[in-house]
């Protein structure tokens, strides 16, 4: 009986798929796909739950086979990342006239990344202040108990490894093993990687302009191979967002989430604030928010299913050079920086409430500037090299509360509504990564402003 409703909901999924992908046929445009498998995940997993409940054995079996197509997709994704970072980084600088300018525009991404970094920590301490939210009373069941130990041991661990160690690392001494993504500074390490072959092509031109320019005619042949892979991937996209929105509503604990309901509202009003503020921003320079965001919403979407700001990257590349006139250069830094740079949602905002919650506990005023400096200080520090997958705002948070000589058994507690909250916050990361290569492209004069502005792109994928 069990396999027949296995079944039953398998082909419930295959005709979801099958009418995303007749639409697909019809050229309905990317952003209605998206969004069309956006609502039907949602549904499809609440009805789910609502019929089998959390625990069943036949939604687990069921999701397991949706995550055929929904991991299934993001393992494509991470697949091209790292070809993608390679060949767009080393095209882009070795199609430079002036090879000083990379200089500049990673100076001006990383700068962005990191002044919206320190101002999400700002954000995160005042609404945890707003609501009131602490760390007293709460009560935790024995998975958040024995996350809490796990935690603690890992912190022991981390507190082995120095900051400047941390920071060393971003700097690749075996670039083959960071392609495979190993570590969670590998893409900024690759980004580096690729840098030095670029700026050596550029020296060749003035020794060997013949062998040099070889190198370029091959290199840009290599990059419109990947970017075609790219483009097949992404056709993808509608599909996997169905897979993994079901698998969330199907699968969350809706009763943990009533009962933190409290910091979860609270979190996702932080998120909301720093996207307004992202606007903002947007407006300070003269660059119309509608835009951005009709143009960023299904990378974004994307980025709030999957909880992964890395493999968000090709999409991330696609919608600033395509539709919102970013220079390939300093889309490909942005994207890459971004994923493991200043992250907006869980590397600041996430450390930033726990630490507020925690402080009181320790007999510290969490609005006292000898508390709150240095934590922003730290936050903005420590968002280097933060691992842009689900599970990275942990780390931040570990690193965080570490550095304040606050306890980690909080990050433990909230175990059980850690995937609602970082679906919002993984979707700021990446907003926050496309505004610093907007902004950057802007300030450089490298920002095609009809692109930009233009009403109706024409879909790619």
């Amino acid at each position: 009986m069990n396999t027949s409703l296995i079944i039953l909901n398998i082909l419930i999924m295959a005709f979801f798929i099958f009418i995303i992908y007749k639409m697909q046929k019809k050229h309905v445009s990317f952003s209605k796909r998206v969004f069309l498998a956006l609502g039907l995940g949602i549904v499809f997993g609440a009805v789910l739950q609502f019929i089998y409940g959390s625990d069943s054995e036949v939604l687990k079996q069921s999701v397991n086979w949706f995550n055929i197509v929904g991991n299934g997709y993001v393992r494509l994704l991470k697949m091209i990342v790292m070809p993608l970072i390679m060949v767009s980084i080393t095209t882009a600088i070795i199609n430079l006239e002036d090879g000083k300018s990379l200089g500049k525009f990673g100076g001006y991404v990383i700068g962005f990344l990191v002044l919206t970094a320190g101002i999400a920590a700002v954000v995160g301490v005042f609404t945890a202040v707003s609501f009131g939210l602490s760390a007293e009373g709460l009560q935790a069941g024995q998975a958040e108990l024995a996350r809490g130990e796990v935690l603690q041991s890992g912190l022991e661990n981390l507190n082995k490894v120095p900051l400047t160690q941390r920071l060393t690392e971003l700097i690749p001494d075996n670039p083959f093993l960071d392609m495979t993504g190993a570590r969670s500074s590998s893409t900024i390490a690759v980004v580096i990687f690729s840098a030095f072959v670029g700026i050596s092509v550029l020296g060749l031109k003035r020794k060997k302009p013949d062998i040099a320019e070889k190198f370029r005619v091959g290199f840009n042949v290599l990059h419109d191979v990947v970017m075609r892979m790219v483009t097949i991937i992404l056709r993808l996209t509608p599909f996997g967002v169905l897979a993994l929105m079901t698998k969330v509503t199907a699968l969350s604990d809706y009763q943990s989430i009533v009962r933190l309901g409290k910091f979860v509202l609270a979190s996702y009003v932080a998120i909301i604030i720093m996207f307004i503020i992202h606007l903002i921003f947007l407006m300070i320079f003269g660059l119309n928010p509608k835009h951005y965001l009709k143009k960023s919403l299904p990378v974004l979407t994307f980025a709030f299913t999957s909880r992964t700001s890395a493999g968000t990257i090709p999409l991330n590349i696609e919608a600033q050079t395509k539709k919102l006139g970013v220079s390939e250069a300093i889309a490909n830094l942005s994207a890459s920086f971004g994923a493991s740079i200043g992250q907006n949602g869980c590397a600041a905002i996430y450390p930033a409430m726990l630490a507020v919650m925690i402080a009181p506990t320790q007999g510290i005023n969490p609005l006292n500037p000898s508390f709150l400096i240095p934590l922003i200080v730290i936050i903005v520090i420590s968002s280097f090299g933060v691992a842009g997958v689900g599970g990275g705002a942990t780390f931040a948070a570990l690193i965080v509360l570490s550095a304040m000589d606050l306890p980690v058994a909080l990050v433990g507690l909230l175990i059980s509504i850690e995937p609602l909250i970082d679906m919002g916050r993984t979707a700021l990361n990446v907003s926050g990564s496309m505004l610093s290569g907007i902004l950057s492209s802007r300030v450089l004069k490298q920002l095609d402003l009809d692109l930009y502005n233009k009403e109706v792109i024409e879909e790619d994928v």
